[in-house]
């Protein structure tokens, strides 16, 4: 697994920020309501949320394993890395603006998520980090079309601990956007929603896509 991987993943997480706006923007804004505005609950909430996707990675990245150990190294450990590849090209797509493709692989997570749900209203109104980190931890599994691609690359990891760092990475990318909620996120989100920012962004994690599936090319049919 090439080392870009986990840089594509940074730039799909920081630049998918308005995505995840609307998905976790509600949680941020009640965070910000009143004493929960204080710094020390977004770093909580947002600990608990990266937390949750470096768990996630790190399953994947064992299934990965498991089944590149048990079918052969080389056949299955390349069609995981072209759908990978293929999976950054979406997102590239994505974040351009050109699809809303994503959005089926969210209705694979309603089921888990309708178990989850529940859970969380212990934990709100969110006036302690002992409430706003286990809150994280839950809303993390919030189905996203972002994170289940993520978690595609961190099935090609080849362990689980690579499949934790890619998640962390993911993670790591979408913290400016959710940490600065308030007054500075929206001034962020507005640079992030200009066409030229998501354009060029886009073109960088398709580059990414590419660059990979030419890599699988080149392993499959060598000059």
């Amino acid at each position: 697994m090439p080392e870009n991987s986990f840089i594509a993943l940074f730039l799909v997480g920081l630049l998918g920020g308005t995505h995840c706006i609307g998905m976790c923007g509600g949680i941020v804004g009640a965070l910000s309501l009143g004493k929960g505005g204080r710094p020390s609950l977004h770093l909580a909430y947002n600990g608990g949320r990266i937390l949750s996707y470096a768990c996630a990675g790190a399953l994947a990245g064992a299934v990965g394993e498991v089944g590149v150990a048990l079918s052969g190294p080389l056949p299955l450990r390349i069609v995981l890395f072209a759908l990978a590849n293929l999976m950054l090209i979406a997102l590239g797509f994505y974040l351009m603006g050109a699809t809303r493709t994503l959005a089926f692989a969210e209705r694979f997570g309603h089921v888990l998520w309708r178990r989850i749900q529940p859970l969380t209203r212990r934990f709100l109104p969110a006036r302690t980090m002992a409430q706003a980190f286990p809150l994280g931890l839950l809303w993390g599994w919030l189905p996203c079309g972002l994170v289940y691609s993520a978690l595609v690359t961190a099935l090609t990891s080849g362990s689980a601990w690579r499949g934790a760092v890619l998640m962390l990475a993911f993670g790591a990318g979408t913290l400016p956007t959710l940490l600065l909620a308030g007054l500075l996120a929206t001034r962020l989100n507005e640079v992030l929603s200009r066409p030229v920012v998501r354009t060029v962004s886009g073109l960088v994690v398709l580059s990414f896509g590419l660059w990979g599936c030419y890599g699988v090319m080149r392993a499959v049919f060598p000059h």
